[in-house]
Parts: C-alpha cells; sequence; structure tokens
C-alpha cells in the first residue's frame, strides 16, 4: 500500500541553472494563465455589462486581484457573469500565486531537510567515534 524508503530515490537538490529554469517555466505558466484569465474578464464585462474595453480592463483586473468591483452593474446577466467571475477569480489567484511560488518554498523545504539530514549524519559520526 504505501512505498518503501528504499524504493524512494535519494534527496537531491536541482543546480542552481534548473532551478531558475523551473522558476521561470512556471512563472511565464502562471502569467499565461492570468493572461486568459484576465482577458475572459474584459471580454465578458465589454459583452455582458456594455463597459468599455478600458472600464472592462479595470474591472475584470480589480475583481482578478480580489480588490473588487468599480463599475456599477445594472443587468441581471452582468450581475451573474460577475458573480462567477468573482468566484472563478478567487481559486485562480490562488491557484497562480501557487504554481509561481512552488519552485521556491519547494528548494527551501528540500535545503532544510537536506540540512536535518546532514546534521543527523554528523550526530551519529560523532556517536560512533565517542
Amino acid at each position: 500500500m504505501f512505498d518503501h524508503k528504499a524504493q524512494h530515490k535519494p534527496l537531491t537538490l536541482r543546480s542552481r541553472r534548473e532551478f531558475i529554469l523551473h522558476a521561470l517555466r512556471n512563472t511565464a505558466t502562471a502569467l499565461g494563465f492570468f493572461g486568459l484569465s484576465l482577458g475572459i474578464g474584459v471580454v465578458g464585462y465589454w459583452y455582458f455589462a456594455g463597459l468599455g474595453w478600458l472600464d472592462s480592463l479595470l474591472n475584470a483586473a480589480m475583481i482578478l486581484t480580489g480588490m473588487g468591483p468599480v463599475a456599477a452593474l445594472t443587468s441581471d446577466e452582468a450581475k451573474i457573469f460577475a458573480s462567477l467571475y468573482a468566484i472563478y477569480s478567487g481559486v485562480a489567484f490562488t491557484a497562480i500565486t501557487a504554481v509561481i511560488l512552488y519552485p521556491f518554498i519547494n528548494r527551501m523545504v528540500k535545503i532544510l531537510h537536506l540540512q536535518s539530514i546532514n546534521s543527523a549524519r554528523a550526530a551519529s559520526d560523532d556517536d560512533r567515534q565517542s
């Protein structure tokens, strides 16, 4: 049911170059998803609320980043779209942030884990020498 320790490869840290490339790929993916999400909001506000392109961009950006709406919505369709977009945006912004931060947090955890392994080995070597 569970993997045995021996089945796992040893914990290694990516080289600095590999880490930077990994972080850049994640950031590019997240920014692409952010742009797509922003585009959906801009088109939705333009279509359903009848706002101009600039006002649609402002409203979509404010909702997507969690700041709240700017323009007052009058039609029911616009209110339904804004409600659904706000729910989507809450999840999307959290996911975008997680994708960007993942390589950094993962590297930090691996460094701390490797340090604890090395200190445990050093302590056990000291115990054997005593």
